[in-house]
């Protein structure tokens, strides 16, 4: 069992040494989404300005018309790598002070059919599930139909996960 102390205040997290879904109490739900909130609306600003929500970048990038979108997926895959490297090369811990824990995970065919169904719904739909509020937000009301299913879909895996290969 983990023991978190904070302020004198001994919390208790069971679930291992995974920190991962563990949120301080120290912070306030409001404080805690309004910062997500303010996160999300400068991402969604960025999404439209770079056009990586733009329907017709994302049918251009399956259709290998453009490099545009390949080069932000291939620049964010190496921030990423690059990112994951420095926080376990020097144990980085959160502004709380906390440990961040970057657990291994195990591959499985589960993961190249979702990645298979994700891909196919992607071209199909020209969204994936980060632009979908700043393509909504832009003047295309319509792609709250792809909102709602890929909500149904996350609601159906939850459904079925027990019976899915993992």
């Amino acid at each position: 069992m983990s023991t978190l102390n904070q302020n004198n205040n001994s919390e208790k997290f069971t679930g291992g040494d995974d920190l991962s879904n563990f949120q301080s109490s120290r912070e306030s739900w409001l404080g805690s989404n309004i910062k997500y909130l303010l996160a999300g609306l400068l991402t969604g600003v960025v999404f439209v300005k770079a056009e990586i929500s733009s329907w017709y970048r994302i049918q251009e990038m399956f259709r290998f018309d453009s490099f545009h979108m390949y080069g932000v997926i291939g620049s964010a895959v190496f921030t990423a790598v690059v990112s994951v490297w420095l926080i376990k090369k020097f144990g980085t811990k959160t502004i709380q002070g906390e440990a961040v824990v970057l657990s291994d995970k195990k591959f499985h065919m589960g993961v190249v059919w979702g990645g298979l169904l994700f891909g196919f719904g992607w071209a199909l739909t020209g969204a994936c599930p980060g632009p979908l509020f700043a393509q909504i937000t832009s003047g295309y009301p319509q792609i709250a139909v792809t909102l709602l299913s890929a909500l149904a879909g996350t609601w159906t895996y939850g459904l079925l996960k027990e019976k899915l290969p993992h």
